[in-house]
């Protein structure tokens, strides 16, 4: 029998079609700026959404952030901006133009999902907001981000709210703050904006699946005052409890005193790095006393009860740990803590973050190539949201002003070239000159 011929490759067959992911077929127009609402259509788009985004023609304050990149149109592209807007499509429409606002209102038949955080009643004072829109689409789920509250009851319904005033009203600031130092503001970046984000994907997720059932859409509302105080809730919920600065046991009052906490919450030194460690059950002190071979502390009066952890913390606790450490690596000690059973972990640099094997491994660093010159790329971070049935697609880059905008409107408004060209001259919408379409 005559053998097949080696430089005949056989035939793969058809190339399988990617899975579906859950959101295909949903189509979101954000109204948005900065953090918040971007944050929250980052995460629409990579469950499968199709997000279009509305910016004005000089581009969303977002870009305006610093340190920034030039991108292939040589305008800056801020770290804000470039950090949650990748997989989306960009319009570049004037808001202050009517036929700006009539352009957006008719998309916004064609989506899904509205969602807006322009601030404080700006998009109803434009006429975008949920009741116009909704009142000619009742299928529309709309998200309405705000620092205090879309119904304008709020006693401070009209203050401009970043993260920070979240956070800081939250009283999670107080109650980290160290006494005769300042709060540390911002200690995890935007966690204000983050988390209302997510608190908004949650309620259109949850908008979406209702409208299966009653063919309607429906207001989302999240005020980032309620969202931090959702996940700051140790702040109420223990004042409650009787843990206040005015309860200090060596009688000192007042707003400065510390917070006497039944735990051990805190960070060692070692090897010149710190290493984070969390000690909340007694199993969990007896395991670290045996590991530290202090089990005398195990009698001692003084670690009676928890607050006694807490109170000898730094005159004994903490001197055993960096004695026991002191020829480690931050590294090396949370491995052996984390081995016997104790909470602990290493502090990391940025290096730390940037080199770490597990986020390799789960792709939760994505490299943005630049367009600048520089051949180290922008590190974003990644999607956390792994699903078994819809595997991660590559990550596109965040678009340019206007970089979709003829696109758009050629496919959802069906408006002829002419059109186009008459609204560019016009400077009621804009677009790069590499998107440009005749």
């Amino acid at each position: 029998m005559a053998s097949a011929p080696h430089d005949t490759a056989p035939d793969p067959g058809p190339v399988p079609a990617p899975a579906p992911r859950p959101l295909d077929g949903i189509r979101v127009l954000a109204l948005e700026q900065m953090q918040a609402a971007p944050f929250a259509t980052l995460m629409l788009a990579r469950l499968g959404a199709e997000v279009i985004k509305v910016e004005s023609p000089s581009g969303e304050s977002g870009r305006a952030a610093r340190p920034a990149v030039l991108d292939a149109s040589g305008r800056p592209a801020g770290a804000t901006f470039l950090r949650y807007n990748l997989g989306k499509r960009s319009i570049a429409v004037d808001l202050k133009s009517e036929r700006g606002r009539d352009l957006v209102h008719g998309l916004s038949r064609s989506c899904d999902v509205v969602v807006e955080n322009l601030g404080p009643g700006r998009a109803a004072r434009l006429g975008l907001g949920y009741p116009h829109v909704s009142a000619e689409h009742p299928s529309v789920v709309y998200l309405s981000i705000t620092g205090f509250g879309a119904d304008g009851a709020s006693p401070y319904a009209d203050w401009p709210a970043y993260a920070g005033v979240a956070e800081a009203m939250s009283g999670i600031y107080e109650h980290a703050r160290r006494p005769g130092q300042p709060p540390v503001i911002n200690p995890m970046g935007g966690l204000g904006d983050t988390g209302s984000g997510l608190f908004g994907v949650i309620g259109v997720l949850a908008a979406l699946r209702q409208r299966e059932h009653t063919g309607r859409g429906q207001l989302v509302d999240v005020a980032m005052f309620d969202a931090m105080v959702a996940i700051c809730d140790i702040v109420p919920n223990f004042w409650s409890l009787g843990v206040r600065r005015d309860a200090d046991p060596d009688g000192e009052t007042g707003s400065d005193a510390g917070l006497r906490m039944p735990y051990i919450l805190s960070a060692f030194q070692v090897g010149g790095r710190w290493c984070y460690i969390q000690v909340s059950r007694e199993h969990q002190f007896e395991r670290l006393a045996r590991l530290l071979d202090r089990e005398s502390w195990l009698s001692d009066p003084r670690f009676a009860d928890r607050f006694g952890w807490h109170d000898h913390w730094p005159d004994v606790i903490r001197p055993a740990l960096e004695q026991w450490s002191k020829d480690m690596s931050a590294l090396t000690a949370a491995g052996h803590l984390a081995e016997a059973g104790i909470t602990a972990a290493p502090c990391n640099s940025a290096e730390d973050v940037v080199g770490d094997p597990h986020l390799a491994q789960r792709n939760m660093l994505v490299p943005i190539p630049r367009t600048d010159g520089p051949a180290e790329p922008v590190l974003v971070a990644g999607n956390p949201v792994k699903l078994s049935e819809a595997p991660e697609l590559p990550e596109t880059a965040p678009p340019l002003v206007g970089q979709d905008t003829r696109t758009v409107l050629t496919e959802l408004l069906r408006l002829p070239p002419h059109d186009l060209d008459a609204l560019e001259a016009a400077g009621v919408i804009a677009a790069p000159d590499l998107d440009r379409r005749t």
